[in-house]
């Protein structure tokens, strides 16, 4: 004798509904967090202020008057009040990020001298002839480019004898709640407050491809 079991429809119906539920709810789940991964990427991108892609090393004097291999009369290179360094400067890279909120990370790389017998690191010559790299370098934030000029400041970091040096920090005081479409970011001298390097913004659009 054969028995045949037949399945009761009202137990398929449930299945493929709790099975679709499953579907819906994985469903929902997904779109979840692709939708708060985009919200908070879009948050960051809000807060951020300026940012600055490669710098330019001090040339310390911006005019000289005359065809003459010496000039008499010399215009420093002043960048709004704050002196430049008394030799050249050169820099590999720079990338720099501020915030609203004036949190600052910088990342400098190859900040050297381009000129004199220590050309090519960030060492400083001792009276005895001797090299330290004793160098310590700070951010400045200037988003005046008229006077008067407010210099936004960071703490004090080291710089390698390589040139390399971090910053992770927050602006003191804090840059202006509305805007700072002109900035000027200067990487200066803890000694003397004078400026190595300066970024240069980075603009929507960024970089021609190379």
């Amino acid at each position: 004798m054969m028995i045949l079991l037949l399945s009761n429809p009202s137990e398929d119906v449930y299945a493929n509904r709790t099975v679709t539920r499953r579907y819906i709810m994985r469903i929902v789940t997904l779109l979840t967090v692709v939708s708060l991964a985009l919200v908070l990427s879009l948050a960051r991108a809000d807060d951020t202020l300026v940012n600055f892609d490669r710098g330019i090393g001090v040339d310390p004097v911006s005019n000289a008057q005359g065809m003459a291999a010496t000039a008499n009369v010399v215009t420093r290179n002043i960048v709004r009040g704050v002196q430049p360094a008394p030799a050249l400067w050169a820099i590999a890279e720079l990338k720099a990020e501020v915030e609203d909120d004036g949190r600052i990370t910088v990342d400098g790389r190859g900040l050297v001298f381009a000129a004199g017998d220590t050309i090519g690191t960030a060492l400083v010559l001792t009276p005895t002839g001797g090299t330290a790299a004793s160098l310590n370098v700070f951010a400045t934030l200037i988003c005046e480019n008229v006077a008067p000029f407010v210099e936004r400041n960071t703490n004090p970091v080291p710089l390698a004898a390589n040139g390399d040096f971090k910053i992770d920090d927050v602006l003191s005081p804090p840059p202006p709640p509305t805007s700072c479409a002109t900035p000027a970011l200067l990487i200066r001298n803890t000694g003397n407050g004078s400026w190595f390097a300066a970024g240069i913004q980075k603009f929507d659009g960024g970089h021609l491809a190379e």
